[in-house]
């Protein structure tokens, strides 16, 4: 990970698109940032957040489907680290675990709460949809992989925001073709529109679309 002293550094991070229902009627769980963020503020995103230096080491009790894992791959030297996060920050977020029944005693101090639930994180879930660089000139940058997940993979009730911490508030199931409607960033509409199309029954490509903004230069190619 990234000296997390500089702040403009671009961090490694990991999004989660949790996805309630099918077709027409289908949701998505998003969240509202708060007005003094100082990255992103007041605007609805998804749960989400910088990958930590311990995700690496974290166990999964099944990893990811195979071909996310090689995509992942092209530019990233630890898919598995990504796929930690992205459980590990819709946990801390939102409440809701990503999670298999299984015994983890030595879980490390951050992950006590999900192991005394009787879990142990689990990436199947999880496909990787899309890449993006935050522009220069931002106050915080990230190379954000975002995720789409089903919620019936969730442990426990979807609607049981209880155990989030206060980082986004009016957490709520947004139907998807209401959602471009809010207070998003930019980024999140392209996501939120690559989504919906597949819900809707386009099958998913089989490359992620990658809006690179490393540099000066703004450039979109896909990841096959």
């Amino acid at each position: 990970m990234q000296d997390s002293t500089d702040k403009t550094a671009i961090r490694d991070a990991a999004t989660i698109l949790l996805i309630r229902g099918t077709g027409p009627e289908a949701r998505v769980l998003m969240g509202q940032r708060g007005a003094k963020a100082a990255f992103m503020p007041d605007k609805f995103v998804f749960p989400g957040g910088a990958v930590d230096a311990d995700d690496a080491i974290i166990p999964l009790a099944h990893p990811m489907p195979a071909p996310c894992i090689a995509r992942l791959a092209q530019g990233h030297s630890q898919p598995h680290a990504l796929a930690v996060a992205a459980i590990r920050e819709l946990w801390e977020e939102t409440g809701l675990i990503l999670g298999t029944p299984g015994d983890w005693p030595d879980a490390p101090t951050d992950w006590q709460g999900f192991a005394a639930k009787g879990l142990i994180p689990d990436a199947s879930h999880l496909h990787y949809i899309f890449r993006a660089i935050t522009p220069p000139g931002r106050p915080r940058r990230f190379d954000a992989r975002f995720f789409l997940a089903q919620a019936d993979a969730i442990t426990g009730d979807p609607d049981d925001f209880s155990s989030a911490c206060d980082e986004l508030s009016h957490l709520h199931w947004v139907p998807l073709r209401e959602a471009r409607r809010l207070n998003l960033p930019f980024i999140t509409e392209v996501v939120l529109a690559e989504a919906q199309a597949h819900i809707e029954g386009e099958e998913l490509a089989s490359s992620v679309p990658f809006f690179d903004n490393s540099t000066d230069e703004s450039i979109f190619r896909r990841i096959a």
